[in-house]
């Protein structure tokens, strides 16, 4: 019998979660001298109050909707990948070889290849921790942590003596070509009668995340693999017993998740810089873990989560800008989601489950 029914553990627990971390964030506002109720709400304003504020939330939702979704598929195969950072980058650096040295004619064209490169490099990035765990027994969780680092290193040094234009000084390739410039959500949205700001960064990707919603769901609870994935996840023994190859399920799980997260790279390099740069993840990679964990890695569960950071990051940049509060007290409200969504999700779970046993009881 479960402890409590399925809508508790995927809404109520993480909606208690968020009250609690949420008020002690207010009692820090409140410590320095800031109102917290007119600090909620120039968050909300600035994040969900205009078609402006939105573009913003929803193209960080973009990319934390792509990394959540690259944790989710390896959680269920019982696999930490922390290695999302690292494989965003390498996409990214897929995403800019597709741009700059294939004549592409029209931008949708160039998508296609692009996200099919960003992929591509995000898989192969997984690909050689995911062997190291299979065959040689090294933990996913250490060699994706080292190979992020890896990444960046390597992309550095890309971009300062290979991909850089001559004469420019800034790390960073040139821009990519108009023909591959993906429209922007408030141009599409226009051009089906509903009026939104052009001037935010929101574009097409924002349809490939949601499909990639759909795929990953279908996958995981719909298909053959999806359900190995998933015993193997459960079980490793019961697993191999019932003849699912470790290795075979290692390897696929994370070619899947750093495919996944390589493809976040036709967001933020194709279509908001329209070039590679440095940096140009900005951590989206770890957030994709706290995302992850917050959305019981269901891909509709993910989506809602990655839209609740998409909000903190639009609205903490608001709340930096227009009040005293510093920029880095937002990083202590997104800290304190993480720990009270994942780290310390059982001092909420524990609770609510007596309290719904406590109540079967009473009503036998």
């Amino acid at each position: 019998m479960e402890r409590m029914p399925g809508w508790a553990d995927a809404l109520l627990v993480p909606l208690i979660s968020l009250v609690i971390a949420f008020a002690i964030s207010s009692g820090v506002i409140l410590a320095i001298g800031e109102n917290p109720w007119e600090a909620m709400k120039l968050m909300v304003t600035g994040a969900l109050g205009s078609s402006y504020g939105w573009g913003y939330t929803l193209y960080y939702a973009t990319n934390f909707i792509f990394t959540g979704l690259a944790v989710a598929v390896a959680f269920h195969a019982s696999l930490f990948n922390i290695g999302g950072e690292g494989q965003a980058t390498l996409g990214g650096l897929g995403v800019a070889l597709a741009c700059l040295f294939v004549p592409w004619p029209h931008w949708s064209l160039a998508l296609i290849g692009a996200a099919a490169m960003g992929a591509a490099f995000g898989a192969l990035w997984a690909a050689v921790p995911a062997w190291l765990q299979a065959r040689r027994g090294s933990h996913i969780v250490i060699t994706t942590i080292m190979f992020n680092f890896i990444a960046a290193s390597l992309l550095n040094y890309l971009l300062v003596n290979v991909l850089r234009p001559t004469g420019s000084m800034d790390p960073a390739t040139g821009r990519f070509p108009d023909t591959t410039n993906l429209p922007g959500l408030g141009n599409v949205l226009g051009a089906v009668g509903i009026p939104f700001s052009k001037s935010t960064p929101a574009n097409v990707s924002l349809f490939i995340a949601l499909a990639a919603c759909v795929v990953v769901w279908a996958l995981i609870w719909r298909t053959r693999l999806g359900y190995e994935i998933r015993a193997f996840g459960k079980s490793e023994k019961a697993a191999v017993y019932a003849g699912i190859s470790p290795v075979r399920i290692t390897m696929i799980a994370m070619l899947i998740s750093g495919a996944l997260a390589g493809l976040m790279a036709i967001n933020n390099v194709m279509g908001e810089a329209e070039r590679l740069v440095l940096n140009s993840v900005e951590g989206a990679g770890f957030i994709g873990i706290a995302v992850a964990l917050m959305g019981r890695s269901h891909p509709f569960g993910v989506l809602l989560a990655a839209l609740l950071f998409g909000f903190l990051y639009q609205g903490g940049a608001e709340l930096a800008l227009w009040t005293s509060i510093p920029r880095e007290l937002i990083t202590v409200i997104q800290a304190l989601v993480i720990l009270f969504t994942g780290a310390l999700d059982n001092m909420v779970r524990q609770p609510v489950e007596a309290l719904f046993l406590r109540a079967r009881k009473g009503a036998k």
